[in-house]
C-alpha cells in the first residue's frame, strides 16, 4: 500500500497466471513497497525463477505456488536487479545458480543482508542471508526452457537502477521488465536514472512489441498503455525537476509544492522526491547512474510522509 493512503491493510492474495504455455506470471497485489512481482518458465530440465521476494514468508508462498505447477526443482534463478524485494529470498533456492548483470552482484553485496531500516515500517523478514548473484553477465545471457529462449538482457544504461535486466521470451512474446514499470504505482528512479528510464522504455522495451508483459509491480499487461503513462509521469518529472532547480527549491520543497495531477492516485506518492534528487544530480553534470546520497533522498522521502516512516507490508 502507499505510505499517503491508509484505506487499504491488507494486501491481496498473490495470483498465479499462466501467461504463454510453461510461461507463468507471479502477480502479488498490492505491490507496493517491497511487495514485487516473481515468474517462472518450466522446462524439461527444471525451473527457471525471475527473482525471489522480499521475505521468507512471501519467498515461501512463492515457492509453493511453484510446486502446485511442477514438481520439477528450481534450477536457476534470474534477478532483474539488486533491490532486496526481487533478491533477499535468493538464499531460499540453494540448489540453483543465481544469475544476474555483474553490477547487480556489486550491489546487493554493497546493500548487504534484510534488516530493519530506519526509513520504512519493516516486515518481519525471516531468517534470511545474503545470496548475491554468482553468475554474472555484462550483455546479454540466454537461458533454455526446452525449446524457449529466454533473452537476459541489460538494458544498456541507468533506469531503475544501473543493472536492470530483462527477460525477452521472443517465440511467445513474452516480456519480464522488472521495475521497469509500476503498472499502477509511482515510479522510483532513485538508484538510477530518470532520463535514462525514459531512453530504455522509448529504444529497449517499446520496439520489442512484445505481447505480454510482466512488471515488477502490478498487474500483467498486455498493451501500450502503462508505459505510455509510465513515459507521462516520467516527463513530468524531469519538467519539475527543470523548474524547481532554476528556482533553487531544494527536492523536497519542490516535490511539496507540486500537484500530481493525474498520477496523484498512484500509490507511495512519496517517491516523487527521490526521484527528484536524482534528476536534479542529473542536472547538476552527474552521470546516469552515478552515486548520490540515497540517505537524504529517503530521509526526505519520510519528510514528505508527514515524517512516518514509509509503510510496508510485505
Amino acid at each position: 500500500m502507499s505510505s499517503l493512503r491508509s484505506d487499504i491493510t491488507t494486501p491481496g492474495r498473490p495470483e498465479v497466471r499462466e501467461v504463454s504455455p510453461g510461461i507463468y506470471a507471479y502477480i502479488q497485489p498490492d505491490g507496493t513497497w517491497w511487495i514485487n512481482n516473481t515468474g517462472f518458465l518450466v522446462g524439461p530440465q527444471g525451473v527457471i525463477s525471475i527473482d525471489s521476494c522480499s521475505t521468507r514468508r512471501r519467498t515461501q508462498a512463492y515457492q509453493d505456488a511453484i510446486t502446485a505447477v511442477t514438481p520439477a526443482p528450481v534450477r536457476t534463478v534470474v534477478n532483474t536487479h539488486h533491490h532486496g524485494d526481487h533478491t533477499f529470498g535468493n538464499c531460499m533456492f540453494p540448489a540453483a545458480a543465481i544469475i544476474a548483470h555483474e553490477r547487480a552482484r556489486d550491489e546487493a553485496i554493497a546493500f548487504g543482508p534484510p534488516r530493519d531500516l530506519p526509513f520504512w515500517d519493516c516486515p518481519d523478514w525471516g531468517d534470511l542471508t545474503l545470496d548475491p548473484p554468482f553468475v554474472t553477465f555484462t550483455d546479454e545471457i540466454t537461458l533454455h526452457a526446452g525449446d524457449l529462449r529466454a533473452q537476459v538482457r541489460h538494458v544498456g544504461t541507468a533506469a531503475h537502477t544501473t543493472n536492470d535486466s530483462i527477460i525477452w521470451i521472443p517465440e511467445r512474446s513474452v516480456l519480464f521488465c522488472g521495475d521497469l514499470i509500476f503498472n499502477g504505482g509511482t515510479p522510483f528512479l532513485l538508484m538510477g536514472s530518470v532520463a535514462g528510464a525514459i531512453d530504455v522504455l522509448e529504444q529497449v522495451v517499446r520496439p520489442l512489441g512484445a505481447r505480454i508483459i510482466v512488471p515488477g509491480h502490478g498487474p500483467v499487461f498486455e498493451d501500450q498503455g502503462p508505459i505510455d503513462a509510465t513515459l507521462d509521469y516520467l516527463r513530468f518529472i524531469l519538467d519539475v525537476a527543470a523548474r524547481g532547480h532554476d528556482a533553487g527549491m531544494p527536492p523536497l520543497d519542490a516535490a511539496r509544492a507540486t500537484d500530481l495531477g493525474p498520477f496523484a492516485a498512484w500509490p507511495d506518492a512519496e517517491r516523487i522526491v527521490g526521484n527528484l534528487h536524482r534528476a536534479y544530480a542529473e542536472l547538476d553534470g552527474a552521470p546516469c547512474g552515478a552515486a548520490i546520497d540515497i540517505a537524504a533522498a529517503l530521509t526526505d522521502m519520510v519528510a514528505y510522509n508527514g515524517g512516518a516512516p514509509l509503510t510496508c507490508l510485505a
